[in-house]
């Protein structure tokens, strides 16, 4: 039976976790991609091969555990994301745009009232 091992390979655009837990002994930035070399509790060392891009959140000497992320997650924010304030609109414009609607709905009332009184008129006119 044939044994297949499957590669996954992530893109510059996600999150890099560790491998291993234990303290980073060294970080190596190349052109193409940056190693980090963890050495474990026991002894041995994992590297974890991170390409350009991302951007670090570690150091040497840093004690990480398993899955710990070492890159910054670079699918967070976007436009308006760093905004701390909202402005909805200038406090007279608001009064202007209540004294506006208050008018608007007691012309409404007027004319049907209006309406009311001319059907009136016209019930008293038809009675004769």
């Amino acid at each position: 039976m044939a044994k297949y091992t499957l590669q996954v390979k992530k893109s510059n655009n996600t999150v890099y976790n560790s491998s291993a837990a234990g303290t980073i002994s060294k970080i190596t930035v190349d052109k193409k991609s940056t190693s980090i070399v963890i050495t474990k509790a026991d002894g041995s060392t994992a590297t974890d091969i991170i390409p350009t891009g991302p951007e670090l959140i570690v150091s040497e000497s840093s004690v990480i555990k398993i899955d710990q992320p070492l890159t910054n997650n670079p699918n967070v924010g976007g436009f308006g994301q760093t905004e701390t304030e909202i402005v909805l609109q200038d406090p007279s414009r608001v009064t202007g745009l209540l004294i506006f609607l208050s008018f608007t709905i007691i012309g409404q009332v007027f004319l049907v009232l209006k309406k009311k009184q001319f059907e009136k008129v016209q019930l008293a006119e038809m009675n004769f």
